[in-house]
């Protein structure tokens, strides 16, 4: 009858309590599990798991399996009509192995709770073993999961910031290229224009010298004649020097001007070479502008738009950026590429394209990931703005009354003094200014509305 039988005892056996089924279920991995039991090893480690496999289950009531419980019925009724499962044997007592020895951590029979191996040591059922243990084990089983799955999110995480390293770096390589181009210009142009004004001065002063050479070949060529027709005479006999003599003296009186030398006839060398570098730097000043502060793209929020070397933010669309440990994410903000923690600093930012924003400073363990209100306690020393209304972020804010709409903002940081302050730069007029003690260091703090086209600028000394 055997043969004609799907399944064997081995089959209808609960994987947790060994015993045959009690109202079969199954899970969605396909294990199946009387229903008494699998509910029990549930509420034990607190998680719908699989006792074999480990799959969560997603329900918590999974279904009777119905072919299951036919067979389980018929096997109580004719058990001779099904396979008997093989039994594993103790290998020195040669009986089925039934219980846990929970001091050695192994399984014993019944013959060797009484043994010199294993007399007074504590032992259970194999299904209480099994409960007890698969707990234990689920305990420290879930936070290594857990662990594993936050490196393989990190690997993911480096795996996306190198490729972005490679595309950041060959950007950065061509904006570099794009200004360092901008400088080339300038000083072809410079060289251009120093060469063009040499080449005029040669041109003027090889005029000058050829003129005056014009001149000297004139009289030299009068001289010639003068000298060639007294030259024989001198040397003739008496009577002939005396008839030509009258002549020759009549030709001596004739006036040739002086030779002169041409004044500043030379090249001036000096306008081109002297302090050359000196003047191309006074020309590059012109295009050329420095500012004290930069914005650091690493900790921009990815709608943030950079551009002008670092020193123009703007809302836009979102990029695709690494999240960084530096980045803000918490609020449209960006920090300064360069911190402080000592002396005195100043920059201005031009706020008159920003319909809303906030500026000011901010420590460097300030939380860049979650929205918070900006405060001193919480780390920031911020002015802000919301159209025309103009706020303190005290705790609770501070309202502020100014007699003129600031264009552009003074912000002063004495350090060592723990105070910012905030000035109209077109008037010096203070709007607000904050005391406090530093203990850490400051960044130079920006956030701005996401209204389109919101603009901060950090203006050139």
């Amino acid at each position: 009858m055997a043969e004609t039988c799907p399944f064997t005892v081995e089959d209808l056996q609960c994987p947790v309590c060994c015993e045959v089924f009690n109202v079969p279920v199954t899970l969605s991995c396909k294990h199946s599990f009387c229903k008494t039991c699998i509910q029990t090893h549930w509420n034990c480690t607190g998680t719908r798991q699989c006792p074999l496999c480990r799959r969560i289950e997603s329900s918590s009531r999974p279904p009777i399996d119905l072919t299951l419980k036919i067979a389980t019925d018929v096997f109580k009724k004719k058990p001779e009509q099904f396979m008997v499962k093989s039994v594993e044997l103790c290998s020195i007592h040669n009986e089925e192995l039934k219980l846990f020895c929970r001091k050695d951590a192994e399984l014993i029979c019944v013959v060797c709770t009484t043994s010199r191996g294993h007399r007074n040591h504590e032992y259970c059922l194999i299904a209480e073993a099994t409960l007890e243990i698969m707990k234990e084990l689920t305990t420290k089983y879930n936070p290594l999961k857990n662990h594993l799955s936050t490196f393989e999110k990190l690997k993911v995480t480096l795996e996306e910031m190198e490729a972005y390293i490679q595309k950041q770096a060959a950007e950065t390589a061509a904006e570099v290229r794009q200004e360092y181009e901008k400088l080339y210009t300038i000083l072809r142009e410079e060289e251009a224009a120093r060469l063009m004004v040499l080449q005029n001065e040669r041109e003027s002063k090889t005029a000058v010298v050829r003129e005056k050479l014009k001149e000297v070949n004139k009289s030299i060529e009068e001289l010639s004649d003068i000298v060639n027709y007294i030259e024989p005479i001198i040397i003739a006999d008496n009577l002939t020097f005396l008839k030509k003599c009258k002549e020759g003296i009549k030709r001596t009186n004739c006036t040739v001007p002086e030779p002169e030398y041409p004044i500043r006839a030379l090249i001036d060398v000096s306008p081109y070479l002297g302090s050359l570098k000196h003047g191309v730097w006074k020309r590059m000043e012109r295009d050329v502008s420095y500012c004290s502060v930069n914005f650091d793209p690493n900790t921009a929020h990815p709608n943030l738009i950079i551009r002008d070397e670092l020193t123009t933010i703007s809302y836009g669309k979102k990029q695709n950026l690494p999240d960084n440990p530096e980045r803000c994410t918490g609020h449209m903000t960006v920090l300064a590429a360069s911190s402080f923690n000592s002396g005195k600093q100043r920059w201005d930012v031009e706020v008159a394209h920003s319909k809303e924003w906030n500026i000011g400073v901010a420590r460097v363990s300030i939380n860049r990931k979650t929205a918070v209100f900006p405060n001193p306690a919480e780390g920031f020393w911020v002015l802000a703005n919301n159209e025309d209304s103009y706020w303190a972020q005290t705790s609770p804010r501070t309202r502020l009354t100014l007699k003129k709409k600031p264009q552009v903002i003074t912000v002063e940081l004495d350090y060592d003094r723990g105070k910012v302050s905030f000035s109209n730069a077109a008037d010096g007029a203070i709007i607000y200014k904050f005391k406090d003690k530093f203990t850490e260091r400051i960044f130079p703090y920006f956030a701005m509305g996401i209204n389109e086209g919101n603009t901060l600028r950090i203006c050139a000394i």
